[in-house]
């Protein structure tokens, strides 16, 4: 086990050393507390109608996605009834977690420098999906691209949304923060 007050991760490195004072040129910031930084990272992994007929599914996509994380997953749960959709309240139906700090870097990285280049036909993110104010979501349709998951032990395969909220204020701040992350934008 790495020291924690010895080991920084990679990107929080990266980003203190040299994203930083980029930004700050780029941008015209005058004061260093209006350069844009990551505040946290969210993964959900939504079970679905998986969930509706079978609660073990919501178990495994919670087991799942702890592992991804590095930190216990939450179970989301219906917060009212769907008779249409067969859910009644409190049904659960997905999970979900919050990174923040060196987990959250070390989750980007890996999303970034490991998880995306084993996509087939991955052509990159899109560049358009902010929402007006410094935050990016994005989707996987497959968790098993991350290394942590045993393919052999898989019983289902499951999306999973990220949600990487910056404290920038603007769309084009938040995408140049995280172009110097390296994310792979296609436009």
């Amino acid at each position: 086990m790495l020291d924690a007050a010895i080991y920084t991760p990679r990107l929080k490195a990266d980003y203190k050393a040299r994203i930083r004072a980029a930004l700050k040129e780029e941008f015209g910031y005058k004061n260093d507390m209006q350069i844009p930084k990551l505040e946290k990272i969210v993964l959900n992994i939504g079970a679905g109608s998986e969930a509706v007929r079978d609660s073990k599914k919501v178990k495994s996509a919670q087991e799942d996605l702890s592992t991804i994380a590095g930190q216990r997953a939450v179970v989301t749960k219906a917060k009212k009834s769907i008779a249409g959709f067969r859910v009644r309240e409190e049904m659960p139906l997905g999970t979900m977690v919050t990174l923040r700090g060196d987990r959250m870097y070390e989750f980007l990285d890996r999303v970034v420098t490991v998880a995306m280049p084993r996509i087939r036909d991955f052509r990159g993110v899109k560049g358009t999906s902010f929402d007006g104010r410094g935050n990016y979501a994005f989707g996987l349709k497959e968790h098993i691209v991350f290394p942590e998951i045993n393919f052999d032990k898989v019983d289902e395969v499951w999306g999973m949304d990220i949600v990487i909220c910056t404290t920038a204020e603007t769309d084009a701040e938040a995408k140049a923060l995280l172009k110097h992350f390296n994310m792979p934008f296609n436009s």
